[in-house]
């Protein structure tokens, strides 16, 4: 079987983060998401995958190229305007012959899925969708069940208007006749691929297959952090990360085994890295610094006796000298809806510059190229290339 990979989105929950970068490309424990999709695809035995790419869509054909390194064949289709997963997936009709998977590009997926979509697929000749539980259905597509067969598949749901806990785990199992049925599908701008799955019998019956293993969606800046505590623990539990020789550490510095460093990273006296960190290419840690769960962008520069908690900090991003990012528990609006008790610090974009003893209230996101004067407090969603001073 060949798989298709669906990597052509922006990612707009995601921004500033995803100003210069598509979704699927986005760290975690210092690697693309969509690496992760690749690797458990080449896992399951997979060597052929499209790659369907549109927004910066660059990015992912310099850093996958031909798929050598991962032992796959890439092949690239491209998606010149984003409007829809199923409008994406038709892109890719011309490299399928045949039974194929497919994949959503932005969540972490572990090989078994794979494996057990293809047995599915050839044992049944039938649809398949993966499901897995989780407690918060209504932020996803929620799957209704009878049995093994999906009932009906509903979009991010009002709360009390299903019952189900089983969500759409964006990996799915199909025959030729799919492109099809998206092109039968009505649609209204956009050509989503659920909306066939919901109407078009000619795909039908569709069998829900459950995840096994760990599912993962980053749709908001904290989901990166929860997704990179968990691969980096994983990492630990099993060989754990070698420390990159370029590496420089000074003897009186702490770093915990829970950390991920890429090449050329420095971590001064007295500074601690706690659990949870990922610290990308280049990234500079000041003396007596303090970072603890967070992910660090390349040549991102944290200066001496900084704070830094529950963070996702921009690549190229400077945090002075004695500047506090709180972390903890806090209630975030986004895209026009509140998430509570969010564990969330905050971001800080893409050569964004920190000066010293500022105070970066948790929740909030900076834009990318802000300046914050020294000894700002600055709360709240700031835009792109704003000036903080004080007073």
């Amino acid at each position: 079987m060949k798989a298709v990979i669906l990597a052509a989105g922006e990612g707009s929950r995601l921004r500033p983060l995803t100003n210069r970068r598509p979704k699927p490309m986005l760290p975690i424990g210092n690697k693309p998401l969509l690496e992760s999709v690749v690797e458990a695809v080449s896992a399951a035995g997979v060597n052929e995958i499209i790659l369907v790419v549109g927004y910066q869509r660059e990015r992912i054909q310099n850093h996958f190229g031909d798929g050598d390194r991962w032992n796959v064949d890439i092949t690239y289709a491209v998606q010149e305007k984003q409007i829809g997963t199923g409008h994406a997936l038709l892109q890719a009709e011309p490299f399928i012959e045949s039974d194929f998977i497919t994949l959503n590009g932005d969540r972490h997926i572990e090989s078994r899925v794979v494996e057990d979509l293809i047995d599915e697929r050839r044992e049944t000749e039938q649809s398949c969708l993966a499901v897995t539980r989780v407690e918060t259905p209504n932020r996803f597509g929620v799957v209704e069940l009878d049995g093994q067969i999906v009932t009906d598949l509903i979009e991010k749901p009002n709360r009390g208007a299903t019952s189900s806990r089983q969500i759409n785990a964006g990996v799915y199992a199909f025959g030729p006749e799919i492109f099809s049925a998206i092109r039968d599908t009505e649609s209204y701008g956009e050509q989503e691929l659920t909306t066939t799955l919901q109407t078009q019998s000619a795909i039908r019956p569709l069998r829900a297959v459950q995840c096994s293993g760990i599912w993962g969606d980053v749709s908001y800046p904290w989901d990166l952090l929860w997704l990179n505590n968990y691969i980096l623990d994983q990492q630990r539990s099993t060989d754990g990360s070698e420390i990159p020789e370029s590496v420089y550490i000074a003897s009186n510095a702490a770093v915990h085994d829970d950390v991920v460093l890429d090449e050329d990273v420095s971590i001064q006296s007295g500074a601690a890295v706690f659990r949870g960190t990922s610290l990308g290419e280049n990234v500079s840690v000041g003396a007596n610094a303090v970072i603890e769960d967070a992910v660090v962008f390349p040549d991102a520069t944290i200066r001496p006796g900084a704070v830094i908690r529950n963070c996702v900090i921009g690549a190229n991003a400077t945090i002075g000298v004695n500047t506090t990012i709180e972390g903890g528990s806090v209630d975030v609006t986004l895209d026009g809806q509140v998430h509570h008790d969010v564990v969330f610090g905050g971001l800080i974009g893409d050569n964004a510059r920190l000066g010293g003893n500022v105070t970066i209230n948790p929740g909030t996101i900076i834009g990318e190229s802000v300046t914050a004067d020294s000894g700002t407090v600055v709360s709240g969603q700031i835009a792109d290339n704003a000036f903080i001073q004080r007073g």
